[in-house]
């Protein structure tokens, strides 16, 4: 494979282990504005952002954990027949369905981008009593699924590599 895409798979690969591996700890954060939330309701203080904020941040954990998640083969797969083929078929079975993936980030990024834009230009806020600002999420959501295009493509050139049988080292 030429140098460029080497770069380009080792450089998508590096940045998305580092946003994932620091992404995943928004998992904590989320449990402690739960925690807050329980604690704050026993006490008849009931606090009206815990529950959206908790939304908000699992919306950045799963959108920005997604391309973590697929660089480390971790997405649900129907394993019938796949787990038995070898690997150059594996990567030729999956370089037709990441063409579907494309498809899909494709829109969504459309949507998102278009959302976002819509959050940004009048300051669209969120139909609760907190009512918080929504742009910071939706640009969230652009940013993970932009990531998730960029280590499909890597993905994809891992996977013609394979299928030519010049795997990248």
């Amino acid at each position: 494979m030429p140098q460029a895409l080497q770069t380009y798979v080792r450089v998508v690969d590096a940045f998305n282990r580092r946003v994932g591996r620091i992404v995943m700890y928004g998992v904590f954060v989320m449990m402690g504005i739960l925690l807050y939330s329980s604690l704050s309701k026993s006490m008849f203080l009931p606090a009206h952002w815990t529950l959206e904020m908790a939304q908000f941040v699992m919306a950045g954990y799963y959108l920005l954990g997604g391309a973590y998640s697929l660089q480390l083969d971790s997405h649900v797969r129907m394993d019938l027949l796949y787990g038995r083929w070898s690997p150059r078929t594996k990567a030729v079975v999956d370089v037709i369905t990441i063409m579907m993936l494309f498809v899909y980030l494709f829109f969504l990024l459309w949507g998102g981008v278009s959302s976002t834009t819509y959050a940004v230009q009048y300051g669209e806020t969120s139909y609760s009593s907190w009512s918080p600002y929504m742009a910071p999420i939706k640009i969230v959501m652009v940013i993970g699924i932009f990531l998730t295009f960029l280590q499909a493509t890597s993905i994809l050139i891992k996977d013609l590599a394979i299928a030519m049988e010049r795997p990248i080292a």
